[in-house]
This record gives structure tokens, sequence and C-alpha cells, in this order.
């Protein structure tokens, strides 16, 4: 269908927090109307880091299946929802990584005029959300996006707390994402894909 919005969440997960998370968002764009694709952006980490960590390579195995990341899912995609862990108040590297493959799309202007929104988790209380969205965030003002937030725009925002994007704390990957930041995760992909068929309808007429 033409008029429907394109919505592609792309995130970096080690141990599953933000797998989840970009589930949830996933199945909320889908909710509102858009063909939704989930792709998970390449590993970096070498194969005895990964082996060193139950969880890590539980999940690897987990999602084996879900695609990878390419630069044709963002010049197809209407709406880009983000997803990664912090690391030091920033993007993980991972996901850093196949953002610098954007170059050439940027150089075409292919990456103007969507709408973007991301979600994040940390191990710690705090450590970082905010910030790593809005690092974030600052990208998608170099491609030209247009960042769409979940605000405080419903009264579930009053308890998740964050206005930036969806965000959850682990404890260290002790703790996964409760109904908290999983509705403030389906919330933020929603008010995504909300204003993404608003533009497209705008642009049609």
């Amino acid at each position: 269908m033409d008029g429907q919005v394109k919505a592609a969440v792309i995130y970096y997960s080690a141990t599953g927090i933000t797998y989840q998370m970009a589930q949830a968002a996933v199945e909320a764009a889908g909710e509102a109307g858009a063909e939704v694709r989930l792709r998970k952006v390449r590993e970096l980490a070498p194969d005895e880091a990964i082996r060193s960590n139950s969880g890590w390579q539980a999940h690897r195995l987990e999602t084996q299946d879900v695609m990878e990341a390419q630069p044709d899912d963002l010049s197809w995609a209407d709406v880009v929802i983000m997803g990664s862990p912090t690391r030091y108040g920033m993007i993980a590297a991972q996901l850093k990584q196949f953002i610098d493959t954007t170059g050439p799309l940027w150089a075409q202007g292919a990456l103007a005029n969507k709408v973007y929104t991301g979600f994040t988790s940390t191990a710690t209380l705090h450590g970082g959300q905010e910030a790593t969205l809005l690092s974030l965030y600052t990208v998608f003002y170099h491609w030209g996006g247009i960042v769409v937030t979940p605000g405080y725009t419903d009264p579930s925002q009053f308890v998740a707390g964050n206005p930036y994007g969806a965000s959850h704390t682990s404890n260290n990957g002790e703790n996964p994402p409760d109904h908290v930041a999983l509705g403030a995760t389906a919330l933020t992909a929603k008010r995504a894909v909300q204003m993404g068929a608003a533009l497209k309808k705008g642009l049609a007429g």
C-alpha cells in the first residue's frame, strides 16, 4: 500500500535488554499501521569476549536469525527507531559503526525529512540515559531528520520520567524491561509512526 508508513527498528543489544525494547517498538509500530523491519547491527566484539559471558552468548544464539541492518534499511524507511545500550553516556560502538557507513546516503540527501527517535538502557540508575539519546539525536540533526520524542504526552510518562525517549535500568542485566519501560518504548514508536504518517500525508497532499 503506497500510503503505508515504513518503519525500521535498528538496534544493538549484547545480552538482550535492548532487544526486548526493540521488540516492543516493532509491535507498537505495527499496531500504529506501519510496515516494520527489525534489524540488528553487526557485532564487533571478538568471539572470546562473547563466549566469556553466558548471557551475551545466549542472546547471540537467540537472535541469530534477525537480519543485520544495511544502509538500504534507512533509505527504505519513512521512520527510523534506533536503540542502543549506553556506553559512557553515548551509544554502543556497534551502532556507531553502522551509522558511520551512512555517508553516501547522507551526501545524497536520502536521510533527510524522515522521522527519527530512539531508546536506550543502562546497567545502573540514570547511567547516562538522557545523554545517550541526545548524542544519538545529534546524528539525526546532521541527517536533516525530524526527531520525535515521547515528551510528557501520556500520563504514563510521568512514571517513566524520560521525555527524550524510552529508557530502562537493568541493574547489570538482572532486570528485564518492565511494563513501564516497554510502555514508554511503545509510546515512543507509536508517536514516531503517527508523525511519519502525518508527514507522508502532507507530502502526498
